[in-house]
């Protein structure tokens, strides 16, 4: 999806933006918009498919007891959050992105893709709506490195309307463009940091686990930021991410004994397990069926893993696709007319929905979700390793 320049970066996101041999060529045909459509009117992001609509709203944090790891100088470790929520009504249409965000993104995706009609991508969620009655188990969601927490939007909107309470976070100078109040945006320091700098990822993941240990602190401490934060379930919390995102799950969990269950969509991980493990604690990865994340595949980081996971796990991959398959990138690029892979969109989307609910539904709800044992007929795209 984003042509990256930095080979430290590029490594990062563990050859995200190399698409197997032939699968441009290989892929099944897409209708894509005309370029004037394209310039005309921004994405549709996949209707959510749970039964509740979807609230949002964007939580401003500062942990002023931490000095940020790329701008020492910074006051404190800023944060944005985006809570998506099951709604009972009210509101008005959400924003996919702000217009520098979008614009900043848009650059790295080449020529072609405008900013502004990025921007303008349309959600199914509604700013500051009612929440629906009842108390929700909470999900985090932690993005790739570079991008920022609305590439995962079309993943949290689903899951909010199956009744999560979703908690997407962008982290301080990770990404190409995260938007302040006030106007003010923080751009990448931590990509030039893993480059020129020879920082190593592990600084990234270990960020991570405590910028999630403050959003859990204000989301269900006993002064919570959030007015509505009685809807969450503190007793039932897991977290997921893309890329990074999803090695910072297994840090995280490691740091905080509050999350309950992981998820790392096609990341490699940058920390070694303790020698217990997660303590029992599920945890699932999802990812690329090919060199990369098959079993002794090429990011050995994924066999170690394994092996150190000490509780329920599964190792997941889908044939056809690629690093971004398990965020927004699909709806991007086909809108774009960027080149696709061999899994088409609208399955890129249902097996990333799926997969992901059929986790936290049968490890922080108590619901057997048995998708989850073995292949299945409805997903041939879908195979379990070490089984």
């Amino acid at each position: 999806m984003i042509r990256f320049t930095r080979a430290a970066v590029a490594a990062l996101l563990v050859c995200s933006v190399a698409l197997p041999a032939g699968a441009a060529a290989a892929a099944a045909p897409e209708p894509r918009p005309t370029a004037a459509d394209r310039s005309a009117r921004g994405a549709v992001l996949p209707a959510p498919t749970g039964p509740y609509s979807v609230g949002s709203t964007v939580l401003p944090l500062v942990d002023r007891s931490r000095t940020d790891p790329w701008v020492p100088t910074a006051d404190g470790r800023a944060l944005m959050v985006t809570l998506h929520y099951p709604a009972a009504g009210g509101g008005r249409p959400a924003p996919y992105a702000t217009g520098e965000e979008a614009r900043l993104l848009a650059e790295q995706l080449g020529p072609g893709v405008s900013g502004d009609v990025l921007a303008r991508t349309r959600t199914h969620s509604r700013t500051d709506a009612r929440p629906a009655p009842g108390r929700r188990p909470l999900v985090l969601l932690s993005p790739g490195f570079s991008v920022s927490r609305w590439t995962l939007t079309h993943l949290a909107e689903d899951l909010a309307s199956r009744g999560y309470v979703v908690a997407s976070v962008d982290h301080a100078y990770e990404s190409y463009g995260i938007s302040l109040p006030g106007g003010r945006t923080l751009t990448c320091v931590a990509c030039t940091a893993l480059d020129e700098g020879g920082v190593h990822g592990s600084v990234v993941t270990s960020t991570r686990a405590a910028d999630m240990r403050y959003v859990l602190d204000r989301l269900t401490g006993p002064r919570p930021v959030w007015k509505h934060a009685g809807v969450i379930d503190a007793r039932r919390i897991g977290m997921a991410g893309h890329s990074i995102g999803g090695a910072s799950a297994a840090s995280a969990m490691v740091a905080d004994p509050r999350i309950d269950a992981g998820i790392n969509m096609d990341g490699a991980f940058w920390e070694e397990l303790p020698a217990e493990g997660l303590r029992g604690r599920p945890f699932m990865m999802l990812g690329t069926h090919d060199a990369m994340h098959l079993p002794g595949g090429t990011d050995t980081t994924w066999d170690r893993t394994w092996s150190a996971l000490d509780g329920w796990k599964r190792w997941v991959t889908v044939a056809g696709s690629e690093h971004f398959t398990f965020s927004d990138g699909p709806v991007i690029s086909r809108h774009f007319g960027l080149p696709q892979p061999e899994l088409p969109t609208d399955r890129a989307v249902a097996v990333t929905r799926t997969y992901v609910a059929a986790f936290f539904d049968q490890h922080l709800r108590g619901l057997p979700r048995p998708l989850l044992d073995g292949p299945s007929p409805a997903n041939p795209e879908v195979h379990f390793q070490h089984r």
